[in-house]
């Protein structure tokens, strides 16, 4: 089942050391023609996974959400968002920093790349629901698909919902002076947190300042949307396994 999992690509788009545009397509579809079978669907949900992932971490991840969902007798489609996750030196103490930069610079540019996606797949089935999880690094990818999204007025209310898990972004992201008013927009019916102070991967991030306090270690700060909900877990760590355990109902 894994060699045939659908996926959104673009793995390999991008300079694991610098963040660079390497190739200028939106993404590529494998199977292609699994994604036909997906047209005037009900639903349609696309996971995103986070930091460190290469193509085979990638698609254990989507396998997760995928069981997980199923367990939670969600029966619609689920595909999965994979991209260059797996800077270079990432997983050296002297590099991590720099790794970690890259990363959040290549996700962001991938939020254009999905947000591609989703407008083509919506125009050619506007009655599919478009749901999106996200792990870590890839609420970057979410948020900034929801920003990309926002700039054409005709992708209002075009996803669904948000689930974030161990989010990376900074908790202040989805303040009015901030993208608040873009998830508004875009997001037609919730965008759930699960964030946990008991993260140690999270808790180091903000510790050090590699990032502003993370919306997924202590939740969102200051006012927000009335599409937005928190709920404060307790995984074992910052693996989506232990998220995705975490998740007792979807949508």
């Amino acid at each position: 089942m894994q060699n045939i999992f659908p996926r959104i690509t673009t793995r390999g788009f991008y300079d694991l050391k610098t963040g660079k545009t390497l190739v200028k397509i939106p993404y590529r579809l494998y199977p292609k023609k699994k994604f036909d079978e997906f047209i005037n669907s009900k639903e349609l949900t696309i996971m995103i996974h986070g930091l460190r992932n290469n193509n085979s971490g990638a698609l254990s991840k989507f396998v997760i959400a995928q069981n997980r969902l199923k367990q939670l007798k969600y029966n619609h489609h689920v595909v999965g968002f994979s991209y260059d996750s797996n800077t270079a030196g990432v997983q050296y103490s002297s590099q991590v920093i720099h790794a970690l930069n890259v990363g959040i610079i290549i996700a962001k540019k991938n939020g254009k790349n999905l947000a591609k996606f989703i407008s083509d797949f919506r125009n050619k089935s506007p009655i599919t629901k478009i749901r999106l999880i996200g792990h870590s690094l890839g609420t970057h990818v979410i948020l900034n698909t929801i920003i990309e999204l926002s700039k054409k007025s005709k992708n209002k209310g075009i996803i669904e919902s948000v689930h974030f898990f161990g989010g990376s972004i900074p908790n202040d992201s989805l303040q009015p002076k901030n993208f608040g008013k873009n998830v508004e927009n875009i997001v037609k019916s919730k965008i759930k947190n699960y964030y946990s102070p008991s993260d140690e991967v999270l808790r180091i991030a903000d510790d050090e300042n590699w990032v502003l306090t993370p919306i997924g270690y202590k939740g969102a700060v200051g006012k927000v949307s009335s599409k937005y909900s928190q709920i404060l877990v307790k995984p074992k760590n910052h693996r989506f396994s232990s998220y995705a355990s975490t998740l007792k109902s979807f949508p």
